[in-house]
């Protein structure tokens, strides 16, 4: 399973890539808008970091205006991702980019039969959306089994899942058992999975005991 960090604190995507388990980016608009710098500059700045794959997600809702915005982002870097929405523009819009080998990743799917969509469109990645199914008081982790069920059944079927909008470590697991291809997590998720209490305790007892030994 893959682990993109969703995020664009270029100095964060540094810190976990050095780490040596980071295998690309996700970002989108209020990711960035919330950091304040300008847009194009900071997808730069992660693509001089990362060399796999940067999920930059188009502003336009209409057909013509995605592609155009796709082939700017493009211009940035060769392993830029193409994120678009799955609505009837973004899946043409999809179809379209992957036609012209661009990677693409359906974001804000909600349902099975969205990503049966995306995958027929030709997406790289389907984006389901696990804490915001969860905030409505469905289980986002049934959105997660169906797709994967689904796309077994196909082997024809390329597409890519990147569980998204995981909120807690139980999330993390219960992905990587139903064998999810990627996962992207927020720079807190990360941490979660690196720190744990018993380890840093043992730690503590291992010098302890060591320290207290006669030399």
């Amino acid at each position: 399973m893959k682990i993109y960090l969703d995020s664009c604190d270029v100095d964060l995507i540094k810190k976990y890539k050095d780490l040596g388990f980071i295998d690309g980016v996700t970002t989108n608009p209020s990711i960035i808008a919330k950091s304040g710098r300008d847009f194009k500059k900071v997808i730069k700045e992660i693509c001089d970091v990362i060399d796999t794959s940067i999920s930059v997600e188009v502003l336009s809702t209409d057909y013509q205006n995605m592609l155009k915005e796709a082939e700017e982002f493009s211009k940035i870097a060769p392993q830029i991702t193409i994120k678009l929405p799955i609505t009837e523009d973004g899946l043409r819009a999809c179809k379209a980019l992957s036609e012209r080998a661009f990677k693409t990743n359906m974001t804000l799917c909600f349902s099975p039969l969205q990503a049966l969509l995306a995958a027929k469109a030709g997406a790289t990645y389907v984006s389901p959306f696990i804490g915001r199914l969860d905030d409505m008081g469905r289980d986002g982790i049934d959105l997660i089994a169906d797709i994967c069920s689904i796309y077994e059944n196909y082997p024809d079927i390329s597409t890519q899942i990147l569980a998204a909008s995981i909120r807690h470590p139980i999330h993390i697991i219960q992905v990587a058992k139903l064998g999810v291809d990627v996962i992207t997590l927020p720079p807190k998720l990360i941490e979660v999975m690196i720190n744990n209490p018993l380890t840093d305790k043992g730690i503590e007892i291992f010098l302890n005991d060591w320290n207290n030994i006669e030399k």
